[in-house]
């Protein structure tokens, strides 16, 4: 080969090398794509919760002798609105009445009371109370809707008792 051709040769062979890294800078990597799964933890707690209301256990207007005649009967409500699946207990104190108990509550005006009770049941036979002096109170599982329970209250008969208006306030707990 000639001094010429090995001149061209060298060149072509640099000019080849220059391309070939000047291409190669051209290039770009060819992007691979992947995936990884793993478990995500997902959790909640349901807390249970109970709200309790309740409307007027109202004997309405007796006479005296109605009074002493016989028993007076009224019905009223207790309201509990627990989480679903829930248990609870309603417990009825002994009211604020002066020497009030749970087996015999007592309604006043001033110095003057009315003693009366309220029961779980119709036939008002189960005082309902705190669990002390042979009362109960009442339990139940929550729906998550409102439940009516009846309180059932008697004015006992043979009280000779003084016309005026008398009241009584109950203070109601519900354990759940």
């Amino acid at each position: 080969m000639m001094k010429t051709e090995k001149c061209i040769a060298k060149k072509t062979i640099s000019v080849f090398r220059f391309a070939v890294m000047v291409g190669m800078v051209g290039f770009t990597q060819i992007a691979y794509s992947a995936t990884a799964s793993g478990p995500m933890s997902v959790s909640a707690t349901v807390s249970s919760s109970c709200v309790v209301g309740t409307s007027t256990l109202a004997f309405g207007s007796a006479t005296s002798a109605a009074i002493t005649a016989g028993n007076v009967d009224a019905t009223g409500t207790v309201t509990v609105n627990c989480t679903s699946g829930s248990t609870y207990s309603v417990a009825l104190d002994a009211g604020a009445g002066t020497g009030a108990t749970i087996a015999i509550r007592k309604m006043s005006a001033g110095a003057q009371s009315l003693s009366y009770t309220i029961y779980s049941d119709t036939g008002r036979t189960t005082i309902w109370g705190n669990g002390t002096l042979a009362s109960v109170p009442v339990a139940g599982t929550g729906t998550g809707t409102v439940q009516s329970i009846s309180a059932y209250g008697r004015i006992f008969a043979g009280q000779n008792v003084t016309a005026v208006a008398y009241a009584d306030t109950i203070n109601v707990t519900i354990t759940y």
